[in-house]
């Protein structure tokens, strides 16, 4: 009986049915490892192909980040990093560039034209209607500060026509002698008192409409004034920058130069004659509202204070109810919304 020969498991090359190495021990022993190994260490997988010893290629060694057991293989070639999330930090210090580049240009331009250096554009009929504006705004200042102190003054003469009136009548009923005659005061002052009242309603009316007209309606136009200013420095501004660029020498350093400032400028430009049309619009528009308003405050003002001193109860009254006013009776509050409902 033939011995057998003790077999070396090391040295067992195991084959398949056709002739070829079995090489599923070895996909087994890198499936195990893997396994071992704890996720999340952050290690590489490494890939070593060899070749044939008749190959005149050399062995490479790939080594990719594990990615749970797939790795995605890369086509040869330059790498090329694309990072298509904006970073926050770059926008603003892009911004704040291009805000301190504009503010030097306009602090430029503005420096310039007070020196008598540089040019300035003017549309002359438009600058002679914004002067007429702000002088006008200042006019009408002054008569809401005049309206405003004969308002607090004729409050106080007419709360001291009425506690006159009180006087009188309280004398009229501890003195029997003189009855009458404080009776007929009494009546005088009470009767002055009240139209008084109705005279301060009639200004107080006239006050909070020239109120609303000067520092609401006005100073919103001159709030687009001051922006259509902006722009026409900043248009200025851009213009000197292109024509000193027109100025000199064209060649390949120049030319981008000057084609982003002549962009530049007619971005200024475009911006510049849209707030010029706006400025002429508010200022029509303005214009019409300002004499409609006025019109009517004027007819009443004069109305009320002439019925006033002519003693004329019922025109003075007849005078308010033409123009809606209502006056607070003294003494009783505002009544609240659960009355009013």
């Amino acid at each position: 009986m033939a011995q057998e020969s003790p077999k070396n498991s090391a040295a067992e090359i195991p084959v398949t049915s056709n002739g070829e190495v079995d090489d599923s021990h070895e996909h087994g022993f890198n499936r195990d490892l893997k396994r071992s190994l704890p996720a999340g260490l952050g290690l590489s997988e490494t890939q070593i192909t060899s070749h044939g010893f008749d190959s005149t290629k050399e062995g490479v060694i790939e080594a990719g980040a594990f990615q749970g057991g797939q790795r995605t293989q890369t086509k040869g070639g330059p790498v090329i990093l694309a990072d298509e999330i904006k970073n926050p930090a770059m926008e603003k210090l892009e911004l704040v560039r291009k805000w301190s580049l504009n503010t030097y240009k306009c602090t430029r331009q503005i420096i310039s034209e007070k020196l008598g250096r540089g040019s300035r554009t003017v549309d002359l009929e438009l600058e002679a209607q914004i002067d007429i504006l702000r002088d006008n705004k200042k006019k009408y200042e002054n008569i809401l500060r005049l309206a405003q102190t004969l308002s607090t003054q004729l409050f106080q003469m007419v709360h001291t026509q009425r506690q006159l009136g009180d006087a009188f009548a309280d004398l009229s009923l501890k003195s029997l002698e003189l009855h009458e005659e404080f009776g007929y005061n009494a009546d005088t002052q009470k009767l002055l008192a009240k139209n008084g009242e109705t005279l301060l309603g009639a200004i107080n009316f006239f006050i909070a409409s020239v109120n609303t007209l000067v520092n609401k309606t006005i100073e919103d136009t001159l709030m687009t004034v001051k922006q259509y200013e902006s722009a026409r420095i900043e248009y200025d501004a851009y213009r000197t920058d292109l024509e000193e660029l027109n100025l000199g020498p064209r060649d390949a350093n120049t030319l981008p130069k000057i084609e982003q400032s002549q962009h530049l400028f007619q971005a200024h430009k475009e911006k510049y004659d849209k707030m010029r049309n706006d400025v002429s619009i508010k200022l029509k528009f303005l214009e019409e509202n300002k004499v409609k308003v006025l019109h009517n405050q004027l007819v009443l003002f004069h109305n009320a204070i002439a019925a006033y001193f002519a003693g004329n109860q019922k025109q003075l009254e007849q005078t308010l109810k033409q123009f809606h006013i209502k006056l607070k009776t003294p003494g009783v509050d505002a009544p609240s919304w659960l009355e009013e409902q």
